[in-house]
């Protein structure tokens, strides 16, 4: 069996298992969580709390901050789907760890997936505790979690990929829960090692207002599969070379949890408002 067969397999397999326990929920939207939100899901209603040891093709939780649970709910009204905590690129060297949960997603019937991270900001008015939208993106590892895929489908457009009309929908949720919002370019570098300030300013050259180490992989799973994206990073750091302070992981954490509300309120107002596009 070859690695597309066996991504095909794992998710029907995943799947079955998930509607096997669902209690007949249909999800319309999915929403993966970076490190340190886990705290989103404490207000989501009428959980059914999954592992992702049960699920086949789903990855282990390798990374502090994300418990490796699936979670089935409704949240404002909306059903969704929540995944708590990611693998990484630089986990396992395979670019397409997360395809199998985002096929999953798509199978279950999701038609948008929101994405979220802990990232490091290019912006000085973009300071850690504060949230951002991502508008575009840039991939700076050279790989690709399509790489093998042989169906023409493989060509995917990028073009818009962080949905115009869930953007907007963000900007306005944000707007009636009198948040601020920052928007920019997210550049997603390989990790695990932090950036080095040339690197920085290299990526400020090429437009970037804030790196991190996930999220563009998903979002090219997503629109491969068709399903429609929106992304937020939370700012959890000043990029290298950008402050006195040392980069590390418990500082990630650590600020993650200073924007913790203003995310679940903006998600929560996102999804009292959710419609099909």
């Amino acid at each position: 069996m070859n690695n597309l067969s066996t991504h095909f397999y794992r998710s029907k397999k995943a799947v079955e298992f998930i509607q096997s326990k669902s209690e007949g929920r249909q999800p319309k939207v999915g929403i993966i969580l970076g490190s340190g939100l886990g705290s989103f899901v404490d207000n989501v209603h009428n959980k059914i709390i999954l592992s992702y040891e049960d699920l086949p093709g789903f990855p282990d939780a390798g990374v502090k901050g994300h418990a490796g649970q699936l979670i089935l709910g409704e949240l404002n009204g909306t059903e969704i789907i929540v995944l708590q905590g990611r693998a990484h690129y630089y986990e396992s060297g395979k670019p397409d760890v997360m395809r199998t949960p985002v096929e999953t997603l798509k199978k279950l019937g999701c038609e948008t997936l929101l994405l979220t991270n802990a990232a490091g900001s290019l912006k000085p008015e973009a300071q850690p505790g504060s949230i951002m939208m991502l508008t575009d993106h840039i991939n700076f590892t050279g790989v690709n979690p399509l790489f093998g895929e042989s169906e023409i489908s493989r060509f995917v457009d990028m073009v818009d990929a962080y949905h115009p009309s869930l953007c907007e929908k963000l900007r306005t949720a944000a707007s009636t829960q009198n948040i601020t919002l920052h928007e920019g370019v997210y550049i997603w570098f390989s990790g695990p090692s932090f950036e080095t300030p040339a690197e920085i300013r290299a990526a400020k050259l090429l437009g970037a207002d804030a790196v991190g180490m996930s999220t563009v992989p998903e979002v090219i799973l997503a629109r491969f599969y068709g399903l429609k994206v929106a992304a937020i990073s939370i700012i959890t750091n000043m990029a290298a070379g950008m402050s006195n302070e040392e980069l590390s992981h418990d500082q990630t954490m650590n600020n993650a949890a200073m924007a913790a509300n203003d995310l679940q309120a903006l998600l929560g107002e996102f999804l009292s408002n959710y419609e099909t596009l």
